[in-house]
């Protein structure tokens, strides 16, 4: 078992599991946290949701990982110790924390509560502290975070099938909120019905919003319509289907990280329609200009969202008992599970027993 040392200002030892580099294997791993300061919370991670993120972290696939690495940003906990002049939590509190751990609080980003879009926010890891250090993520026994960039997880939310909407889940509430593809009166289509689709799934019905799944099989449209929900399922690669499909939907969110063609999804928009994009694809993509022009039709991208609608975000899953479908797992499976995600082979999302499975992991 690896030990780190000699991190400066880093006085608390955690354990959890690293990679060391980008064969991506993650191992057991002993390093260390800073004390709690005034404004921050100890949490003891209960659970951890896996993100298609960790694993493209965990293999260098964005050319920015920084090793040892310890992933996860879908951390649910329980407050275990807290600072002198914290106010917001409570020794015991359940809380979550996602993809940021601070940012500037200062520029306009922050200043109207979209931290997330600062241009100096702080990743929950694979992300450089203030004070110099590498931060750790949530397959991990604990963490600590300032309370501004924690959230309280409401008792009725089963807190092992709340973890994956720390990212997944504000990933498909935040762009559905700011580009108006809420309410009867709004047809969104989802890309792709994986761990984030099938919660932009729930989202939308919990909205009253029509949605239509597309996907480029019909393997998952049984769970789509009858388990999930949605109101339709459109077979991408059917030219029948999409032709029939053109100009009905007012919105699409776009969920796929693989490369493929966006230009017959612009084709499914209504004017003005908007086609949102959150899988970050590694190849540019090709389309017309002139299937923009014609209907004034626009692309975008969106990243989770800031902690305020985050919290929103947590409330209204309470309210409307949104839940991700899950596999639970423990610690000492981790490795197989990644091998499984880069296969498709989840549904929908892993999430880690922490609390219950990482400690027996350590020899």
């Amino acid at each position: 078992m690896e030990r780190l040392s000699g991190e400066k200002e880093q006085s608390v030892e955690a354990f959890g599991w690293a990679a060391r580099d980008s064969s991506g294997h993650l191992s057991p791993f002993v390093f260390s946290r800073r004390k709690t300061g005034e404004e921050e919370v100890r949490v003891k991670v209960l659970y951890c949701g896996i993100c298609h993120s960790d694993l493209h972290c965990l293999k260098n696939e964005w050319h920015s990982s920084i090793y040892p690495l310890v992933p996860g940003h879908e951390i649910i906990g329980e407050v275990s110790e807290i600072g002198s002049k914290v106010s917001k939590f409570n020794l015991g509190d359940k809380v979550g924390v996602g993809c940021i751990v601070d940012s500037c609080r200062t520029c306009e980003s922050c200043r109207e509560d979209q931290e997330n879009y600062c241009t100096k926010a702080i990743a929950t890891y694979n992300g450089v502290h203030h004070d110099g250090t590498i931060n750790y993520g949530g397959y991990s026994d604990h963490i600590v975070v300032d309370e501004r960039y924690a959230v309280k997880i409401p008792h009725t939310l089963p807190l092992v099938s709340a973890a994956p909407l720390l990212c997944a889940g504000i990933s498909m509430y935040s762009p559905m909120k700011y580009f108006g593809l809420t309410g009867p009166d709004k047809h969104v289509g989802i890309v792709g019905l994986g761990g984030l689709g099938h919660i932009g799934v729930r989202f939308a019905k919990a909205f009253g919003t029509k949605v239509t799944v597309v996907s480029s099989t019909t393997g998952k449209s049984k769970d789509a319509l009858d388990t999930l929900g949605a109101d339709g399922f459109l077979v991408s690669t059917d030219e029948d289907q999409m032709k029939a499909a053109m100009g009905t939907m007012d919105g699409i969110i776009d969920t796929v990280s693989a490369s493929h063609s966006i230009s017959p999804l612009i084709g499914l928009l209504k004017s003005n329609g908007k086609l949102v994009l959150l899988g970050a694809t590694e190849k540019p993509f090709d389309i017309s200009a002139f299937s923009l022009i014609l209907g004034r039709k626009s692309i975008a991208g969106s990243g989770i969202g800031g902690m305020q609608e985050t919290q929103e975000m947590i409330d209204f899953a309470a309210e409307h008992g949104i839940k991700a479908e899950i596999e639970i797992i423990s610690m000492d499976y981790v490795n197989t599970a990644m091998d499984r995600l880069a296969k498709g082979d989840v549904r929908y999302r892993f999430v880690i027993d922490i609390s219950n499975t990482l400690a027996a992991t350590r020899s």
